[in-house]
């Protein structure tokens, strides 16, 4: 038997009951226990009528405890006076309540307290999980995403390897040329600019200086720097038009496009050009908010775009309409106006630096003039396709889904947001994609191939953008659908990759022949060659461009005074021992290549010095080299 009191487990209440519990009641608090017995009865109590005090109880004085009667451990009841040492625990009743819920006589049972607050209270849900305004966060991830892309495009264009290339060595040597008349005076061997398709004083004469310091390489890298700065100013104007999604789908393919990974290693003013035109639409788009005059600002850097190479004025006027679409949404009606600064302040510069310039005869015979090819529609049409049929499908499905859809962000709380009409989004989507087959219909109307694949480029500038959007719709909402961005942007770097090489192969390694050369070349000579352009570049040390003679046009007076043109001028001047050496490649224009071997044939005047051997992107050839002998 334990000093503790067994505890009751009330049970549900029974009116049926035979039998009553013993000695007590329920209530509502409980069971009540039956009059003690053995207790004294208090003062001051009354006792019912019918109720006999049982014999030998006292009613004690004051309020103490019964004697003889232990007090409960816990809570004490007030009035109640307890000592341990007088009043010993005695074991409770079998039916008393339990010791953490005494019930005494006397005593008022206090109500149950109310139960605690929670200590966590569930936060109202917002209406999305992210935010759709700029945030630093986001604008750092995009700029990580933004490096991968150019660190991939850089890598792309620093693969390519070869010695320089006809136009490269071309642009140099003239650069040079303008360099040296302009720092010493020393006269022109040559009117660059009756026939350069650029001003020779702007990338030339930068690209030397570059090259005087760091060689050819270094020139290259200067191209490979304006691509770079083409790729992130794309990437700006894009997000600003668009969103960064769109804006880093737009940059991650254009950057693996043919033109790009060659353009980026190739030091023409190609690369130059196209970044001025990059620079001068990123001015319009972000002086959308700002005041009218502000897109005058695009003005002088589009001009300088065609003073670096006159094709670049075939995207003017997309420039021009972006004023107007761009302004659109943001001043309405004086958007036109904004149009309408733009274009004449264009034209007033291209006016004076027109007629101010000896410029207009090397527009004219470049550009405006320039003779037509042979190549036919259907192989210019496959060859733009090839270069850049991929990229632009995408920029015109990105085109189709934005005009059917205008919401760029996923957030539901973009769809209470402005968005532009449909016919604002079909204008922009038409002229941005549209402007991609200039290029292709002007080289069709020329009937010419020659830099096809660098124009396809500048027209893709403009398309970026739309392709960008068409990448991530394909994608979807939350990435739903990754792997078909992926798979395009993985097809256009694959098609990049081998476009680029083999573009790059396409002229011979002419490392060796400029040795063979080096030591036969001097102030006084005359000389015959395929490409004359590369010995004036590798050796303009020892030689100057008017000593060089090509194969694509000669005029020619003999020594007896008859005058001879074309194919008969070459066999005349073989025939009187012209020419102090001879270098044939075979490749640049193979019908006159023929005519010059058969003249030296069996030629007194010349004997055979070299036969080397090289592989480009077509097969094997040879450089085929004669020396004047008397």
């Amino acid at each position: 038997m334990t000093s503790r009191p067994e505890h009751y487990t009330p049970q549900p209440y029974d009116p049926y009951a035979e039998e009553e519990p013993r000695g007590g009641w329920f209530n509502s608090d409980g069971y009540v226990p039956r009059q003690p017995q053995g207790y004294d009865l208090i003062q001051g109590y009354d006792v019912p009528q019918g109720y006999d005090t049982p014999q030998g109880y006292d009613t004690p004085q004051g309020h103490g405890v019964p004697q003889g009667h232990g007090v409960p451990q816990g809570d004490v009841p007030q009035g109640y006076d307890y000592d341990p040492r007088t009043y010993p625990y005695q074991q409770a009743d079998p039916y008393q309540q339990a010791d953490d819920q005494p019930t005494y006589a006397l005593r008022t049972v206090a109500e149950p307290a109310a139960p605690a607050e929670p200590g966590y209270h569930v936060p109202q849900t917002p209406e999305v999980g992210w935010d759709m305004a700029a945030s630093r966060r986001r604008a750092w991830v995009s700029r990580a995403v933004l490096l991968f892309v150019l660190a991939v495009q850089a890598v792309l264009s620093l693969r390519l390897s070869n010695t320089a290339f006809q136009d490269e060595a071309l642009y140099l040597a003239a650069g040079h040329a303008e360099l040296a008349h302009l720092l010493h005076g020393t006269p022109l061997p040559i009117n660059y600019a009756a026939y350069f398709s650029g001003s020779p004083q702007l990338y030339p004469v930068l690209a030397a200086a570059v090259d005087d310091r760091f060689g050819l390489t270094g020139a290259r890298l200067l191209s490979l720097a304006f691509m770079l700065g083409t790729t992130t100013l794309l990437y700006s104007f894009t997000r600003r038009l668009f969103n960064e999604r769109a804006a880093l789908a737009g940059a991650a393919l254009f950057a693996v496009v043919q033109s790009t990974v060659v353009m980026g290693y190739f030091a023409t003013y190609d690369a130059a050009a196209v970044f001025l035109l990059a620079l001068a639409t990123w001015i319009v788009v972000r002086t959308d908010r700002a005041p009218v005059a502000a897109v005058l600002l695009a003005a002088p850097v589009a001009v300088l775009a065609v003073g670096v190479k006159y094709a670049a004025a075939l995207y003017l006027p997309t420039i021009v309409v972006l004023a107007l679409l761009t302004g659109w949404p943001h001043k309405g009606s004086r958007a036109f106006v904004r149009m309408l600064l733009l274009a004449l302040g264009i034209g007033a510069l291209l006016g004076a630096g027109m007629y101010t310039t000896d410029l207009l005869a090397g527009v004219r015979q470049t550009t405006t003039d320039r003779a037509h090819g042979s190549d036919s529609t259907a192989f210019l049409l496959q060859r733009s396709a090839e270069w850049g049929g991929l990229m632009f499908l995408t920029a015109v499905g990105g085109a189709v889904s934005y005009v059917r859809r205008s919401r760029m962000n996923e957030s539901p709380a973009a769809q209470r947001l402005g968005n532009p009409g449909w016919r604002w989004r079909a204008l922009l989507g038409l002229v941005l994609c549209g402007t991609a087959l200039l290029a292709p219909a002007y080289q069709v109307h020329l009937g010419t191939v020659v830099s096809l694949f660098k124009h396809v480029g500048f027209g893709l500038l403009f398309a970026a953008p739309m392709a960008g959007v068409g990448v991530t719709r394909l994608i979807g909402a939350h990435f739903r659908y990754p792997q078909l961005g992926i798979m395009v942007w993985t097809a256009t770097l694959c098609l990049g990759i081998s476009q680029a090489d083999w573009r790059y192969g396409v002229w011979p390694d002419s490392s060796k022949m400029i040795q063979v050369i080096d030591s036969h070349v001097d102030r006084e000579g005359r000389y015959l060659a395929s490409t004359p352009e590369v010995p004036v570049y590798y050796l303009r040390q020892k030689t100057s461009h008017r000593q060089w003679q090509g194969v694509f046009a000669l005029e020619y007076t003999d020594k007896k005074g008859a005058y001879h043109s074309g194919d008969t001028a070459y066999r005349a001047a073989l025939r009187d021992g012209e020419f102090d050496l001879i270098v044939l490649d075979g490749l640049t224009n193979p019908r006159v290549d023929a005519v010059v071997a058969d003249a030296v044939k069996g030629n007194p005047h010349y004997r055979m010095l070299a036969d080397l051997p090289f592989r480009n992107s077509s097969g094997t050839g040879h450089y085929r080299i004669w020396i004047k002998t008397s």
